[in-house]
């Protein structure tokens, strides 16, 4: 039988955290090998469940498992699968998701025809609809994802009411802001170069703060909408759960002091240190939340604040490095989804 010629099958790794649910790992595991790539190797990160099974079920599949002796949430998980991996790209991958056949092709095509690329983003659908027949876009990832100037992550795909059905709208590849940690190619080289995935995230917003860290490094996000990739969703946190919220809230403030210039922290803190008790007061009202909700706001701000000093740290770092302004990231971004959510709600 003939090889394929490498230079046109660059390595990869697909590198899955995994906490629970082994089903649900096998699942995707069968989904992954029918995948048309003859240079995917898969990486699974056992995040401290000590579950005897997941060796055999691995190898099963060819794949490699690291154990580690604690949970460290996908940040953490991630960051040990890529210590692992040699591959010029990795996928970080949920464990929650299946993909079309050809759905690696398709990334690491786009990725070798543009160097200054550091990571891509399939198009994400809803597993859930695609089983009943609909092809409807993904809330996590969509068509890729946007950041608005307060800090408020959004999607193509994804409106104020739930998401759109794809009818080839967003078919055209794109720049974009954050690629989802549910299915994210990202390069080696450049991962590497940034320092990978911030642990003390632990888990939400954690792909938002790379993709934004790549993009300060002078690199470019991308959709690559031929790549299809189907996602469950809610699968580590259930919507509405309150440590969700806690991770959302806590994540995206930090994720702010981080990455913003000081001339623009200053006038985004300042409005969002007024919109976060009205979050709270928010999730107090909201139907299956309620005051669970308004405690997880209130316990993410002070956690933010007890870790502050180490916030100011990584930021010293990050701004030093800095290659591109906030008004060549966000030029193209609206005032506030959030605000424009609340009034039309």
């Amino acid at each position: 039988m003939h090889n394929p010629e490498p230079a046109l099958y660059p390595q990869v790794d697909v590198i899955i955290p995994h906490f629970r649910d082994i089903g649900r790992l096998q699942r995707c595991l069968q989904s992954l090998s029918a995948t048309r790539y003859p240079s995917m190797a898969i990486i699974v990160i056992d995040n401290g469940s000590g579950d005897p099974a997941l060796e055999p079920l691995t190898a099963g599949y060819g794949g490699t498992l690291v154990s580690l002796s604690e949970n460290k949430g996908y940040a953490g998980g991630c960051n040990a699968g890529f210590r692992a991996s040699k591959a010029r790209y990795a996928v970080f991958m949920n464990d929650d998701t299946s993909h079309h056949p050809r759905w690696l092709q398709e990334l690491v095509s786009a990725a070798e025809r543009d160097g200054n690329v550091a990571a891509l983003q399939p198009k994400m659908l809803s597993m859930q609809e695609h089983e009943r027949g609909r092809q409807v876009f993904d809330y996590a990832g969509g068509a890729g994802g946007m950041i608005d100037r307060l800090g408020y992550p959004w999607c193509f795909g994804r409106t104020f009411s739930g998401t759109e059905e794809d009818l080839g709208q967003y078919d055209t590849p794109r720049n974009i802001f954050w690629a989802s940690g549910a299915a994210m190619l990202v390069r080696r080289s450049c991962f590497t170069e940034i320092g990978g995935f911030d642990d003390s995230l632990f888990m939400h917003m954690e792909e938002i703060d790379l993709c934004w860290r790549l993009q300060l490094a002078g690199y470019q996000i991308r959709s690559v909408p031929s790549s299809v990739v189907y996602h469950e969703g809610g699968a580590s946190l259930s919507y509405g759960s309150p440590r969700k919220i806690y991770f959302n809230h806590r994540n995206n403030l930090r994720i702010l002091v981080k990455n913003l210039s000081m001339l623009t922290l200053i006038p985004v803190l300042s409005v969002r240190l007024l919109l976060e008790p009205a979050a709270a007061f928010y999730y107090l009202l909201k139907s299956g939340v309620g005051p669970s909700g308004s405690v997880a706001v209130l316990k993410a701000f002070r956690d933010l604040l007890i870790r502050l000093p180490e916030t100011l740290q990584c930021r010293r770092q990050i701004q030093r490095d800095r290659k591109r302004t906030d008004g060549a990231l966000f030029k193209s971004q609206p005032f506030s989804i959030f605000l424009m959510r609340r009034s039309r709600a």
